[in-house]
């Protein structure tokens, strides 16, 4: 099997087709967000907030509406519930996010103990079911995709001013708390549009390492952003084509790949990585310490 026999295989199958653009989709939209979280040190909200979804995922499951209507609410909760927790008491934010976290997630996979079918139900939301993506699955994506895009194109120097240097965005009088709900709730909403690719516990994976590694490689966000995008495209495509022909789960291999690109970056970037420095430091010339006073000889 020649290179474009074997590209164009996968895609003679309608959900391969669907699959491969909801890839592309949240390859694109994940990691242009994510590079908001790794500059402003947010990881841990990601993956918190990922896990605080489960609850309203269950409930609209449970009545028969889309995932997603309960999968958006649920996460603008607990965006609001951590920042009104973290700024009506002495607590830390990370406190804050660490109690929603825990109890959300208790919750949901308490109602979804109530369910006959529990456990491929509990593996489907966890890990995704990017094969099993509907033409209207796609849809949705695609609109949430275009909202969450907008407004950060939108803000983009409001939120780059609030990245980099929050005094400046008080001096500057930005509504800075009402642009920390916003990015928040951009968050939410691309954790949403994931859900059915990669599942709760993978989202954080594909909004921090294709941003992580693009770090590595510029430190313009502009340049971070696009060039994070396609690794992450590039990531997802490759771990899709690779899950059809080695038989694996499709979301774990697409972060798979990810990861490994990452740890290729980390070792090999130029000028940064952790080998290429070594060679460079095997490679300078020995520094010989300077002849001493001729009143020390």
């Amino acid at each position: 099997m020649d290179f474009l026999q074997a590209v164009a295989e996968p895609l003679s199958y309608p959900f391969m087709v669907r699959a491969l653009l909801a890839a592309i989709m949240v390859g694109v939209l994940c990691p242009v967000v994510g590079a908001y979280m790794v500059l402003k040190g947010m990881s841990f909200f990601g993956d918190a907030l990922a896990h605080a979804i489960l609850p309203g995922i269950v409930i609209t499951f449970l009545v028969g509406w889309p995932l997603a209507v309960g999968a958006l609410a649920s996460a603008l909760i607990a965006v609001l519930l951590i920042g009104v927790i973290s700024q009506r008491s002495a607590l830390q934010e990370d406190t804050a996010i660490g109690i929603v976290f825990a109890g959300a997630f208790a919750l949901g996979v308490a109602l979804l103990s109530t369910v006959s079918s529990f456990a491929v139900d509990l593996t489907h939301i966890l890990f995704g079911d990017v094969l099993g993506v509907s033409s209207a699955d796609l849809w949705v994506m695609l609109a949430l995709g275009v909202v969450v895009l907008g407004v950060i194109a939108l803000f983009y120097k409001e939120f780059l001013v609030l990245t980099f240097d929050p005094m400046l965005a008080l001096v500057l009088r930005l509504p800075a708390t009402a642009l920390r709900y916003l990015l928040l709730s951009m968050i939410a909403l691309t954790v949403v549009t994931s859900l059915q690719t990669v599942g709760i516990s993978l989202v954080l994976a594909m909004l921090v390492t294709p941003a992580a590694t693009a770090r590595m490689l510029t430190r313009r966000l502009p340049a971070m952003m696009a060039l994070a995008a396609a690794l992450g495209v590039v990531a997802n495509v490759i771990g899709l084509y690779v899950s059809y022909y080695w038989n694996v789960a499709s979301g774990p291999m697409m972060v798979l790949v990810s990861t490994l690109l990452f740890g290729l970056v980390f070792l090999f970037a130029p000028g940064r990585g952790m080998i290429w420095r070594m060679m460079q430091a095997a490679a300078a010339p020995s520094q010989t310490p300077a002849d001493p006073p001729a009143a020390f000889r």
